[in-house]
């Protein structure tokens, strides 16, 4: 009678202790959790217990899909024990395996063990030493591979100029790469590769050797890795994949008619007994759904992925009218998923993307995560062009007004929303593809990207590619070293050439003049930039470039790039802290609605071509008198103030001002920005902390010359060069020009560029006065100009 007395007592107190528990953790102590084993000690035919594991992840994921068949019921995890195990085809998980909200679906590494996934094949390779330190083995008939691994250590594809790692960009570069000297050392070419920057170092370039014609000149296909078409950059391109090129320590030649693999070991030592890798799949796990059938509550958690195949010559779709061109694909590659987690992997020594993130998808959290030494990009949320209205797909296109989609919003949910990529460790990205970052949105809304660490990229660490459909949180995050292999570019880059934007100056003026509605049909949602910390020394801290519009800007330390607002609309930047360098505003609109305030700047705003200054530039903190005299002598700054600019802590990046409690600009916090993991910041490099330099004097550009009629001055500065969608920082930028003058009535405008007249180069002022000087001829000169990103000629 006791006991039942007992139980009476005790079983409501745990029904009640239950219902008072999260509903998650509830329903978790009363589900039973199926785990499923994967051991290199197992066998496919054992049951899948800890005791009796399976081998391969296959055979785990069938099991899955079977007892998800059988029963449906409870939560399921597949356990991987520690060990290497290397994939013939790619994991696919489908909606048959999906979790749901009560029971999850899981891929894990076992506690404590250390489990690789890899794309590539271990090469069993019978080496014979041939001439000159050159050895050779035969590899299996039909194999072919780009990329190869010896003892974990990637290999150097045999290339000209040789491999320097203290050299940007590519390591090495050289001007005769496809001259036809060197090409004449080229017994049969055919497959080699030319990487080349873009000829305005926008991103990069890859094309493949078809073959060389008489005259020793190549004949090549590809160059579609970039959205805004050029020629390759007549410097910065090196060759792989050439045999005549084989010469020095640790490079490699795969002759595919032969089926022979050349190598030149390090000097003194053989390749005997060194394992060699070679990856040959381009993507590892799939989660593959769609919006009506998604792939529900799957987790992937403490797994190394590594040797993925590089993909550079299939990245040829163009996304909008950004300067992208991209490959949905990736090591981790998710599409038509909802609520998914890819937490505290490390993404490795891959040749193309590591995390792709492709059309219907929402709540994705990509967390904890380490992605380092990649060809592609880290971190890619792409939508889909179909859910855009009125899409255009190159810088130069548009869509007339009459035809256009004038509906707000997108067309489809085909895309990627309410989405996380969050403290995540990236670095040493963009290893063979130039125009990659960090982390890539395109065709989204409402993503969250947070307390991410992302440093050594040769590009943008993120970018954001047009302005479709905003709503994005950027914050927290600490992002340098960036753009270290190509130009006008910054840590942070956007662009917004959205449906209202239109690649002649003139149209768009008049389009959104008459059309104000059009300017947020794409960009619905403001994106927030704030509580970051951004160093760009090759262009800018923060660079809002064409069309970028509907941003709020704030809390932001900009350690030496500064922040720039190209043509656009509704940026509201504030209470930000700019280090070394100041607010570059370019080619504003007439009713930009921009504000730039509450700030503190390190020197006079660098403006080009504006004429309408926004609702507010103002009450800005200067660190001297200079400056601030100089931009109030613009029309603004009427309530700018000089303060000395006492920073608490510069050494260790604290730019709060000390005893500060002004009203206007407002301390915030300083030492938070990037990753919290704990194992991820231990080994995560510093961001370099500038000298800084507090002018006393400021900073002014060369005054504007006469010249018949016209006001212009040289090129000066990136900023000048970005204004006017330069290459280089050359030629004369034409300031202001009187409509009745002869150079008007011939065709010249404000705001284009003279780069030569009568065949002589102009670089500088100095030039074009000295050649028109000795133009003794009545006849008018041909000049080149640039006007409207492309070249024309005018007889001046």
């Amino acid at each position: 009678m006791k006991i039942k007395a007992t139980l009476l007592i005790i079983i409501p107190l745990i029904a009640m202790y239950m219902m008072g528990l999260p509903k998650s953790i509830a329903q978790r102590n009363t589900a039973v959790i199926k785990r499923i084993f994967v051991s290199k000690d197992g066998n496919d035919n054992n049951s899948g217990t800890l005791a009796s594991p399976y081998r391969t992840l296959d055979r785990g994921i069938n099991c899955v899909k079977e007892w998800k068949k059988a029963s449906n019921q409870g939560e399921v995890e597949l356990i991987v024990k520690a060990g290497r195990y290397f994939l013939d085809h790619p994991l696919v998980i489908d909606q048959t395996i999906s979790g749901t909200g009560k029971y999850p679906f899981r891929i894990k590494a076992a506690k404590g063990e250390k489990v690789t996934i890899s794309g590539g094949k271990v090469l069993d390779l019978k080496w014979t030493r041939g001439k000159s330190g050159v050895w050779q083995a035969k590899v299996p008939k039909g194999l072919t591979f780009q990329s190869l691994y010896a003892n974990n250590k990637k290999l150097i594809r045999a290339r000209y100029p040789d491999y320097n790692s203290s050299i940007l960009p590519f390591n090495g570069y050289a001007v005769d790469v496809v001259s036809p000297e060197r090409i004449s050392g080229w017994k049969n070419p055919k497959g080699g590769i030319i990487h080349a920057l873009h000829s305005g170092r926008w991103g990069g370039f890859h094309y493949e050797i078809v073959a060389k014609d008489q005259d020793n000149r190549l004949i090549l296909k590809g160059g579609e890795q970039n959205n805004r078409p050029s020629e390759m950059h007549e410097t910065y391109r090196f060759v792989e994949n050439i045999f005549e090129e084989l010469n020095a320590p640790q490079e490699w030649f795969l002759n595919e008619q032969t089926n022979t693999l050349y190598y030149i070991p390090e000097e003194g030592k053989t390749p005997r007994g060194v394992e060699f890798i070679a990856p040959i799949l381009e993507n590892l796990v799939t989660i593959a759904g769609s919006e009506d059938l998604p792939v529900r509550q799957v987790e992937i958690r403490g797994i190394q992925f590594i040797h993925t195949a590089p993909t550079f010559m299939k990245t040829k779709e163009p996304l909008l009218r950004s300067d992208w061109t991209i490959y949905r694909q990736g090591a981790l590659k998710i599409e038509g998923a909802t609520d998914c987690l890819i937490q505290e992997n490390d993404l490795t020594e891959l040749g193309g993307n590591a995390i792709f993130v492709s059309n219907y998808n929402r709540n994705i959290k990509i967390k904890g995560n380490l992605i380092q030494q990649i060809g592609g990009g880290a971190i890619n949320f792409v939508g889909n062009p179909d859910a855009v209205r009125s899409p255009s797909f190159q810088y130069d296109k548009f869509v007339p007004f009459h035809e256009m989609d004038t509906i707000t919003g997108p067309k489809t949910n085909d895309y990627p929303a309410d989405c996380e990529a969050n403290d995540n460790l990236i670095n040493a990205i963009g290893l063979i593809e130039k125009q990659v970052a960090g982390i890539q949105i395109s065709m989204a809304q409402s993503l969250r990207i947070l307390h991410n660490t992302i440093y050594n990229v040769p590009r943008a660490g993120i970018n954001i590619g047009d302005g479709t459909w905003g709503g994005h949180e950027i914050a927290f995050n600490d992002v340098f070293n960036t753009v270290l292999e190509t130009g006008d570019h910054g840590a942070f880059n956007s662009w917004g050439r959205d449906r209202f934007w239109h690649p002649n100056r003139n149209e768009m003026d008049k389009l959104t003049a008459h059309h104000t509605n059009l300017i947020l049909l794409d960009a619905l949602k403001t994106t927030k930039i704030h509580d970051n910390r951004f160093r760009c020394d090759h262009g800018w801290d923060i660079d809002l470039d064409d069309g970028s519009s509907n941003y709020e800007i704030y809390n932001n330390v900009c350690l030496n790039g500064g922040l720039k607002l190209r043509e656009g609309f509704y940026r509201k930047v504030y209470n930000n802290v700019i280090i070394n360098n100041g607010f570059h505003p370019h080619v504003w609109f007439e009713n930009s609605h921009d504000v730039f305030r509450d700030n503190i700047v390190m020197m006079a705003h660098q403006d080009i071509n504006i004429t309408n200054w926004g609702d507010e530039v103002d009450y800005n903190i200067y660190g001297n008198k200079v400056d601030l005299i100089i931009d109030q002598a613009k029309g603004v700054e009427v309530h700018g103030k000089v303060v000395d600019l006492n920073f608490m802590d510069m050494l260790n990046a604290d730019f709060r001002l000390k005893n500060w409690n002004n009203a206007g600009f407002k301390n915030f916090k300083m030492l938070h920005f990037g990753i919290i993991n704990t194992r991820l910041r231990a080994i995560a490099d510093k961001v370099p902390i500038p000298h800084i330099h507090i002018q006393k004097e400021g900073f002014q550009l060369s005054k504007p010359v006469e010249w018949n009629g016209t006001q212009i001055k040289s090129i000066e500065t990136l900023g000048e060069q970005s204004a006017s969608g330069l290459s280089e920082t050359k030629g004369v930028i034409v300031v202001q020009i009187d409509e009745q003058s002869s150079l008007y009535k011939n065709g010249l405008r404000q705001g284009d560029v003279i780069l030569s007249y009568g065949q002589v180069a102009i670089d500088h002022v100095e030039d074009l006065l000295l050649a028109t000087k000795k133009n003794t001829s009545e006849e008018r000169q041909v000049a080149i100009i640039f006007r409207n990103q492309q070249r024309q000629q005018l007889k001046l």
